[in-house]
């Protein structure tokens, strides 16, 4: 198999990996029950949605997400296991290896004190990198990755040029840029991915999921 040929954006920043490990549930439509894990950044609405959950939950899926994510699940009354999580911290959940860092915008939206995070898992010997809401901070330049799904829709997170610029410093196999094309306030997707490949070493192999 292909590096990311494993990974479908359902939309926005909704990740799924090997058909069964989710990020931030968003506008799923079928009911398929099939989630081994759920991963949440944090508990906006564009990347929780608890009727989203509920069509992918079954009775053995585990929950990663953040305190704030977690209190919001109680009140959607959803009550499967759940392993809150914190930035800077290591675990492994389901055999995955699971590494948490920081997400935050430097001033605004997503202050650094609300506690978001970005998620770093491996997943049969392949490091993904989910970045979250955030911009290019210095703990992400830090970050070495195989494949980098990083947000360049603006506003919310970071732009198309400071994400291909961060994309060149880490020097993953393979980009994905998400969270874009969707939300008001989010670059389009035809501007968005231009001036995200116009700011990307061409060394560097970038793959576009959002329709």
């Amino acid at each position: 198999m292909n590096l990311g040929e494993n990974i479908e954006i359902n939309c926005h920043s909704s990740i799924c990996i090997n058909e069964n490990i989710y990020f931030d549930p968003f506008n799923i439509e079928k009911a398929i029950h099939n989630a081994k894990i759920i991963f949440i950044t944090h508990s906006h609405f564009d990347h929780l949605e608890s009727s989203s959950i509920e069509k992918i939950k079954n009775d053995s899926t585990i929950i990663v997400c953040t305190l704030d994510s977690a209190q919001i699940l109680k009140e959607a009354n959803i009550d499967n296991e759940i392993i809150v999580v914190k930035p800077n911290q290591k675990l492994m959940v389901q055999n995955i290896e699971v590494e948490t860092f920081p997400a935050y915008n430097i001033g605004h939206h997503h202050f650094k004190d609300l506690g978001f995070v970005g998620f770093n898992v491996i997943i049969d010997n392949v490091k993904y990198t989910i970045c979250g809401d955030t911009d290019a901070t210095e703990e992400l330049k830090q970050i070495k990755t195989d494949v980098l799904l990083v947000p360049i829709g603006g506003t919310y997170t970071m732009n198309p040029k400071e994400a291909g610029k961060l994309t060149n410093l880490i020097r993953p196999q393979l980009v994905i840029p998400t969270h874009y094309n969707l939300i008001s306030g989010t670059m389009k997707k035809q501007e968005a991915e231009k001036e995200f490949l116009d700011n990307l070493d061409k060394n560097i192999n970038v793959k576009f999921l959002i329709k």
